[in-house]
């Protein structure tokens, strides 16, 4: 089965705009795990313009699922990560300054780079995604990507989201399906996420078949603002379970 793990980078967002403690962060990912979700990412980035690093240790206290903190992977991201031990560690190949993680890693030029990261992660205990588009690599990379030490891969779906409605998704969607099954067959697990929403999600999941997990964020939280968070994270639970989503 399709794990969900939330995103609440938005309701971060949502806080900081006003200052104080408002919507409450941490209840709030406590609220998400009892609707279902089986995980909660962060992304804490520098500026700390949503998710501020003293979040991601009031949050390790207290979340009782697996607990995914996504970034680039600093000094600062490396540090954080091995104090807080989570169970998951989503490397990311953002500057600072982007909106949203929007490239996959060029695993062949930063080899040297992921390694050293990733065995210093490693030493946390936590297990260690790189976010991959697989449009940008081939077969023969996979062996590099393993070779890093990392123990999953996320696909990078924003092409596939984008194309959802177009006559070349299925096209789309094959390239997908091809990294998916090329990494499951070498013992890559295979999380996916950007842009995944209700609309796409079930499509996505069913036509792969080896989707480990999924993290979804920016159209959970705006979905919900419809629905309610509740009924959103059903929703979605719907979708990864084959039984539709709203």
């Amino acid at each position: 089965m399709t794990r969900l793990s939330v995103n609440i980078n938005k309701i971060a967002t949502l806080r900081n705009a006003r200052g104080g403690n408002l919507p409450n962060l941490v209840q709030m990912a406590l609220d998400i795990e009892k609707y279902g979700a089986q995980g909660i990412t962060v992304h804490p980035r520098s500026d700390e313009r949503h998710i501020k690093t003293q979040d991601v240790y009031d949050l390790a206290q207290v979340l009782h699922t697996e607990f995914n903190i996504e970034g680039y992977p600093s000094e600062h991201y490396t540090n954080l990560v091995r104090n807080i031990r989570p169970a998951q560690a989503t490397l990311v190949p953002d500057p600072p300054d982007v909106i949203t993680s929007n490239a996959g890693w060029n695993v062949r030029e930063n080899s040297r780079f992921l390694k050293q990261v990733i065995t210093q992660i490693k030493l946390s205990g936590a297990r260690v995604s790189l976010f991959i588009d697989p449009f940008e690599y081939q077969e023969s990379h996979l062996t590099e990507i393993q070779d890093t030490g990392c123990d999953r891969i996320e696909l990078y779906t924003e092409r596939y989201a984008k194309c959802f409605d177009l006559p070349v998704r299925d096209e789309i969607l094959g390239v997908y399906a091809k990294a998916a099954h090329q990494a499951d067959k070498i013992g890559l697990l295979v999380n996916a996420g950007h842009d995944l929403n209700l609309a796409n999600l079930k499509y996505f999941v069913e036509k792969i078949g080896c989707i480990s997990e999924v993290s979804i964020g920016h159209a959970l939280i705006c979905d919900a603002l419809y629905f309610g968070l509740a009924q959103t994270v059903e929703y979605y639970l719907n979708c990864l379970h084959g039984t539709g989503g709203a």
